[in-house]
């Protein structure tokens, strides 16, 4: 199946919505995202509005989505800003300008087709196209017990940065950051 690769638009909240859902829904969930599916499912309608209202825009935000020719969505990542002057939203603050990638999911029956690599060369391009901030690293952390992110995310080119930081809730556990530095390029599969 053909999947395009884009932006989503202000007015596709509920798409949005119901795919953050199913991605909370996936087994590695409790791994890979700092949300429960019940959470997210109790939020309002305004909350999805708003959320994809900020992650058209491309401002400090940009979701990316991998859509079937149907129109069904397959996968997502977000970008998220962030500059030295900013609060730190997860890990450490940022010490340089850089970018986050968060909320990476591609749904089960639709992996091994090279989806999130599409995604990821899209969030980074996306990510090195911004002037203002000049962007100087793409950013991401992944559970240390999540080996099948951690696989992909070193396939495609990203290193550990040192950085650690505890899962929120669980003093136990940590998430590894992983960076892609300007200049490094993405592997092809």
């Amino acid at each position: 199946m053909e999947h395009t690769i884009r932006a989503i638009h202000a007015d596709e909240w509920e798409k949005a919505r119901d795919l953050r859902l199913k991605a909370l829904q996936d087994p590695a969930a409790p791994l890979a995202f700092l949300e429960t599916h019940a959470q997210a499912a109790d939020r309002p309608d305004d909350f999805w509005r708003e959320r994809a209202s900020s992650a058209a825009e491309g401002v400090w935000v940009k979701q990316f989505i991998a859509e079937a020719a149907d129109g069904r969505w397959d996968g997502t990542v977000t970008v998220l800003v962030e500059r030295p002057e900013d609060e730190a939203r997860f890990g450490e603050a940022a010490t340089v300008e850089q970018t986050h990638l968060v909320a990476v999911f591609v749904r089960p029956e639709a992996r091994g087709r090279g989806l999130a690599d599409g995604l990821f060369r899209t969030a980074v391009d996306w990510s090195w196209s911004l002037k203002d901030p000049w962007i100087k690293r793409v950013r991401l952390y992944v559970h240390e017990d999540n080996a099948r992110a951690e696989a992909f995310y070193r396939r495609i080119g990203f290193v550990p940065s040192g950085g650690k930081s505890p899962v929120p809730g669980d003093g136990t556990a940590m998430e590894v950051e992983y960076e892609l530095p300007r200049g490094a390029e993405l592997s092809s599969r």
